[in-house]
């Protein structure tokens, strides 16, 4: 495998193994928000919910792109961590693996609506903040805070966005829907009208497909960190993508960069340009008479993955300066480049989105049962009704596939459970939520994150000292 040693073939397929289990715990966990409300009101028997919305999250992470994935391997500057060391490339991502799975295990356990994105985030920070205690690393930037950042913000505010615009949609329901039968508590046992099933059908699915298409690439991201820290040669490079064409976009790249008054750069611009130039000649030099990866030898592909990293967060760091003076045109013409750039670094091979399609997909069939009740009948003092329900998957889906185009990892969870709080507040306001549920899910939201630090971060330091 690769040529591998047994050894490193052995953690590799235990990492493997423990992103898939992630990403099945991920399915039953944050999908049982989805079918909650189908479920809960008599839409769907519960085997059809969770059939119908396991299939629509295979589909989601299917077709839903990679651009989410990339946002989670782009927190750690994988250039700064890989020291050669493969074994400490699966002390990262064991540490990594281990307490997000934890956590997210836990919390379900208890039927708490936790967030599986926030414990990705977090147990991923752990990590970055953790390498600052290894003997060497002490002042090595291995965060992307930028990225963390609007990461971290989109996390934050989510759940508010999704408390608030449910009351709007509940509001917009009582002038367009007079039915009163959407508005009362399902009857147990008795399936309400058919328009009413068509209706939650609707949410329920679009719900599992967005979360299939951000969630699902949250366990994309996931392999390609592992396959990056284990294999890094061999994962490096889109094997697909001409290295000439990149190069063609990084010398625009460098032509464009040169164009702005470098005068007027400081310390941190006269850097970032430096090593656009310096990068943009390395890579030239390297892959001179060479076409593809392939055409590479291993100890150079992961040197031409750096140079692409170094030139595209360089240049988009430009980009972000005041001192950096270009028309709107050259602008515009750059973030072209870039992202053209990027395909070479910015992949995810079939068979990695497949089996995390898989692992999703089944996951969302198994352990739903916790979660439903806590939705449907705990956030509330009174039990869910169908417009509440369809009202929260409407803000959950829209929110979460507004955040998957811009490659925002969003919490599914958050999204949902708030949804149903802002739905509850609507009707009778704020008394008519259960104080205990909601203090526990509050809880479990602002713990998710420190407690996934402290746990990845204790981890990767313990395994480094192993390994």
């Amino acid at each position: 495998m690769f040529g591998l040693t047994t050894g490193l073939a052995v953690f590799l397929i235990v990492c493997l193994f423990l992103a898939c289990f992630f990403e099945f715990i991920n399915g039953f966990h944050d999908t049982a928000n989805a079918v909650a409300t189908v479920i809960y009101t008599n839409s769907l028997k519960p085997t059809m919910a969770v059939v119908y919305s396991g299939l629509l999250n295979f589909s989601g992470v299917l077709f839903g792109g990679i651009t989410v994935a990339m946002a989670i391997v782009n927190l750690l500057p994988m250039d700064a961590l890989l020291d050669g060391n493969a074994y400490h490339g699966i002390a990262l991502v064991l540490a990594l693996l281990i307490s997000a799975i934890i956590w997210n295990f836990g919390t379900w356990y208890f039927g708490i609506p936790a967030s599986s994105s926030h414990t990705l985030i977090g147990s991923i920070l752990g990590i970055g903040l953790a390498y600052y205690f290894l003997p060497g690393n002490i002042g090595v930037s291995v965060v992307n805070w930028d990225k963390a950042k609007e990461t971290g913000l989109a996390l934050l505010i989510s759940p508010l966005i999704g408390f608030s615009l449910a009351i709007i949609v509940m509001f917009i329901f009582k002038r367009l829907i007079k039915n009163e039968i959407i508005y009362k508590e399902p009857i147990p046992g008795k399936r309400p009208p058919i328009w009413i099933r068509m209706l939650l059908w609707l949410t329920c699915g679009m719900v599992s497909f967005f979360h299939g298409q951000n969630d699902g690439q949250k366990g994309v991201g996931l392999i390609m960190l592992i396959l990056i820290s284990i294999l890094p040669a061999q994962f490096s490079l889109d094997s697909k993508v001409n290295l000439q064409s990149i190069h063609t976009n990084l010398d625009a790249i460098e032509k464009i960069v040169s164009t702005s008054d470098s005068t007027q750069f400081g310390k941190d611009e006269l850097e970032q340009f430096a090593n656009i130039k310096f990068h943009t000649k390395h890579y030239h030099e390297t892959i001179n008479g060479k076409e593809f990866s392939g055409d590479v030898e291993l100890a150079q592909r992961f040197e031409l993955r750096k140079d692409v990293v170094k030139i595209t967060k360089g240049t988009e760091k430009l980009l972000k300066s005041p001192n950096f003076s270009i028309s709107i045109k050259d602008k515009s013409h750059l973030k072209t480049e870039l992202k053209s750039a990027k395909k070479l670094i910015e992949f995810a091979p079939s068979w990695v989105i497949i089996m995390i399609s898989i692992s999703l997909g089944l996951g969302t069939m198994i352990g739903w049962k916790r979660i439903v009740k806590t939705v449907g009948e705990k956030i509330g003092k009174q039990h869910m009704s169908y417009a509440q329900g369809a009202s929260a998957e409407i803000v959950a889906s829209v929110g979460i596939g507004l955040a998957s185009t811009y490659g925002l990892p969003v919490s599914t969870t958050h999204m949902l459970s708030s949804g149903i709080a802002g739905s509850m507040v609507a009707k009778k306001g704020l008394k008519n939520l259960q104080k205990k549920t909601i203090q526990n899910i509050a809880l479990a939201w602002v713990l998710t994150v420190p407690v996934s630090i402290i746990l990845s971060g204790g981890l990767f330091l313990l395994f480094r000292a192993i390994f």
